[in-house]
């Protein structure tokens, strides 16, 4: 090997890059790069090393140099859009995928990645577009499809996702993920046996699919069949040690089956990975409550309230508080949380009627009646 040959060590390191040696693949291409400064394609080759590494930056920096080099280089433009995405910056991600395409307006890869891209943004329109587009110039794009139907799901119109996931089964049949997403849309649906069927064979091609595992034992569990849900939620944990969501749900599964101490357990542990999972103190406060732990409920309920003050199910957490005030025998406090209550859902007939409890426990026969006549 001639040490001076630049294209030596760039070829050399496109072999490296292929058998996935990305560290060797990177030293070579910046051997290369050293002995040749101008080389277009070795910045390009070296900056996908570095994204499949992780280094984003380094990554970014030398498809700048790249495009430097060579201003109509769309694939730089497309990888750099791309590592951009996982940085999380969609608009410097859609600006580069629009240059690629641009310059090259047969380029399907960029426009499926600029429909992600908006997708993420929630612009599920311009996703759609986008999606359309690449599907024109490539039919049987498996990857459009599904990302076409993942805009469709965001839209909740699941019969036209369920449309495309079929597509994307049909020219990729081995991809777990499109399963998966299937499964999502017919959960979606309610149609939970046909939910359960794609997370099988989600499953079946990824055994170690853990959001699979998790997403069937939600069916499951929709389904009233809780110790398949728990067994699901279990596996889900195992793949996923901090997997909240997990514990939580099957959490929720063993307080349906009236086991409210390892539903505190899971609940916990659901807090313990994510201390701000709002619905876990409340779903915790609920399971201390049946267990007469009134003063932790209490406690959990009111970090709920913390945690979201003013969203649409408020009403209810203070209803559910109220109840154990009243069951401590702090009546005061019942009626003020029951008050809350109906300010905020005033036709939320349990609050009336327990309102009514405390108002006749405490004396007040006339207050008492009126809640009571008003949650009939």
């Amino acid at each position: 090997l001639n040490p001076k040959l630049f294209y030596a060590y760039y070829r050399r390191g496109a072999a490296y890059a292929e058998g996935r040696d990305f560290n060797r693949a990177i030293a070579d291409y910046s051997e290369a790069i050293r002995l040749n400064a101008e080389l277009c394609e070795g910045y390009h080759d070296r900056g996908r090393a570095y994204a499949r590494t992780g280094f984003l930056d380094k990554a970014i920096a030398d498809f700048t140099e790249a495009i430097r080099i060579d201003a109509k280089y769309a694939e730089a433009y497309y990888e750099r859009a791309d590592a951009w995405c996982r940085k999380d910056q969609s608009d410097k991600a859609i600006e580069d995928f629009t240059e690629a395409i641009r310059i090259d307006p047969k380029y399907a890869l960029a426009y499926l990645g600029r429909g992600v891209a908006y997708d993420g943004k929630g612009e599920h329109d311009k996703a759609i577009a986008d999606f359309n587009h690449a599907i024109r110039l490539k039919p049987d794009f498996a990857e459009a499809h599904g990302s076409r139907g993942d805009a469709w799901r965001g839209k909740r119109e699941y019969d036209k996702a369920i449309h495309d996931y079929d597509q994307a089964v049909q020219f990729n049949p081995g991809n777990a993920g499109t399963y998966w997403k299937r499964g999502v849309a017919w959960g979606y649906k309610r149609e939970y046996d046909k939910a359960i069927a794609d997370y099988n064979e989600a499953i079946r091609l990824d055994p170690t699919f853990a959001d699979a595992y998790f997403d069937r034992g939600f069916a499951y569990a929709s389904k009233g069949e809780r110790d398949k849900a728990i067994e699901d939620y279990s596996e889900a944990i195992r793949l996923r040690p901090r997997f909240a969501r997990a514990y939580y749900f099957r959490g929720l599964s063993w307080g349906m089956k009236g086991n409210y101490n390892k539903a505190i357990v899971d609940c916990t542990k659901a807090i313990e990975v994510d201390p701000r999972f709002a619905e876990a103190y409340g779903d915790r406060g609920r399971a201390y409550n049946q267990v007469g732990e009134h003063d932790k409920a209490i406690a959990d309920f009111s970090e709920l309230l913390r945690l979201k003050p003013d969203d649409g199910l408020s009403y209810y957490t203070y209803y559910s508080r109220g109840l154990v005030w009243g069951r401590k025998g702090e009546n005061s406090k019942a009626i003020a949380d029951f008050n809350e209550s109906l300010r905020r859902n005033p036709t939320f007939a349990p609050a009336y009627l327990n309102r009514g409890v405390v108002f006749c426990s405490a004396g007040d026969q006339d207050k008492a009646v009126a809640d009571m006549t008003e949650a009939i």
